[in-house]
């Protein structure tokens, strides 16, 4: 049964940091790429940032460029996102989601297995 459970979402300031974490279980970890993807109300579901299988290509969108880092832990099947200087603008529900493919990938078609969401909101 695959399982990916998201966690660290909540209610900060403007400025502030959050991170999240994505806890696998039911696939092959350290074998495929990761992604964070972010969904605000009547907008369409992006890519914030993405992990290759080994944690040596990553990806980010340009709205989080320096500001977010995400990183891999394959002995613990987890994938965090760390978001610094956090704005309004990044107020979402936040996904984990799995690839079937070890490259970054950075289309939704390419990500087959999502977890329920977190909750991020940034107040002004």
């Amino acid at each position: 049964q695959v399982q990916l459970v998201e966690s660290g979402g909540g209610l900060v300031q403007a400025g502030d940091s959050l991170r999240l974490s994505c806890a696998v279980s039911g696939l092959p970890f350290s074998n495929i790429a990761m992604g964070w993807f972010r969904q605000a109300p009547g907008k369409e579901r992006e890519l914030v940032a993405a992990i290759s299988w080994g944690g040596g290509s990553r990806y980010y969108a340009d709205s989080v460029k320096g500001r977010f880092t995400i990183s891999r832990d394959n002995a613990k099947n987890t994938v965090s996102l760390q978001m610094d200087s956090l704005k309004p603008e990044d107020t979402a529900v936040y996904y984990c989601a799995a690839s079937s493919f070890k490259l970054v990938r950075t289309t939704t078609d390419d990500y087959h297995y999502w977890g329920q969401g977190t909750q991020v909101t940034v107040s002004s």
